[in-house]
């Protein structure tokens, strides 16, 4: 491990019961970086995530936060630190309003701060124009929208991103994404897991590959890209 990584997992492991979900995995990213983790169905990426945010405790292994361990603490106060998570499936509160969801996201802050929520209606203008309406009748990208801009209501410094492309049609995913390259432009650190490769290394600048929770293969995103390895299992490309 670097000793200038912002965020550094060492020799983690989780198990679900008896049933062991990670097994060991260490990763580290940088500030101002975008990495990516990849993986099928099963390798143990949003276990990872849910672990990283306190949502699952670990078996043993660490997970530092600009040297701080984050194993013991609750979930709050990991956000409180600076770690946010936009989970997989989105989870907005279907009958609340997109501002209250908004709102919500700021709740380890001691006053909301408006110029956040005003970024996030620029990065997101749909969200402004439907700021009263319920969450749960929005269409799935801009439910999509929605969590990912109710993970930088709390003003983080470091973003964990769980696949925000599922289940989006591809012009969706595409707008997704640039936006998650200027939330990367603002200086925020972006951990990202994708079951999309081609996009997810496109946008990032190192990767990890997960495989039945353990670390198969790791590089830099054109390194990953150009492994034939890679180019089998998720590009759909066969030598």
């Amino acid at each position: 491990m670097s000793n200038d990584a912002l965020f550094e997992i060492k020799d983690l492991e989780v198990s679900y019961g008896s049933i062991a979900a990670i097994k060991g995995i260490s990763l580290e990213v940088h500030k101002g970086e975008i990495v990516t983790i990849l993986g099928a169905n099963g390798a143990g990426k949003t276990t990872t995530m849910r672990t990283i945010s306190q949502l699952l405790k670990a078996k043993s292994g660490s997970i530092k936060f600009k040297g701080e361990e984050l194993t013991q603490l609750p979930a709050h106060k990991v956000v409180k630190l600076g770690v946010s998570q936009s989970p997989e499936g989105r989870r907005v509160f279907g009958i609340l309003t997109v501002e209250e969801n908004l709102m919500l996201g700021a709740f380890v802050k001691t006053k909301m701060n408006k110029e956040t929520l005003d970024w996030v209606y620029q990065l997101f203008p749909r969200l402004k124009e439907r700021r009263k309406q319920l969450a749960g009748t929005l269409s799935g990208g801009e439910q999509q929208m929605l969590a990912i801009g109710r993970s930088l209501m709390s003003d983080p410094e470091m973003l964990l991103l769980d696949e925000p492309s599922l289940g989006l049609a591809p012009i969706l995913v595409k707008a997704i994404f640039e936006q998650i390259k200027i939330i990367s432009n603002k200086g925020l650190t972006v951990l990202l897991v994708e079951q999309n490769a081609k996009a997810a290394l496109k946008l990032a600048d190192r990767g990890y590959v997960l495989d039945v929770g353990t670390i198969a293969l790791s590089g830099t995103s054109a390194e990953l890209l150009a492994s034939e390895k890679i180019q089998e299992a998720y590009l759909g490309k066969k030598n």
